[in-house]
């Protein structure tokens, strides 16, 4: 594991803490206000982004290419995955 994938790797665990918390404060009452909720929606995203980089670093190195050569994809690329 590089630098990089380190750095990666300790953003994502920054965002599933955050992301945690949010939710943790979505199931309290009075729930999360409007800016929280855009929060959690742009954690998750952010989320999403950095796991499919993640991927595409490990995918890249594993067939002996460069895996800096990865680049974050768009929000509605990315979460288009879902469907």
């Amino acid at each position: 594991m590089d630098e990089q994938e380190r750095d990666i790797i300790g953003g994502i665990d920054g965002l599933v803490a955050e992301e945690r918390a949010l939710r943790d404060r979505n199931g309290q009452e009075p729930g999360l206000s409007a800016e929280e909720r855009t929060r959690l929606r742009t954690v998750e995203v952010r989320l999403d982004q950095c796991w499919d980089l993640l991927r595409q670093r490990r995918a890249l190195s594993e067939f002996g290419e460069d895996p800096s050569q990865a680049r974050v994809r768009p929000a509605d690329e990315v979460e288009g995955y879902r469907n």
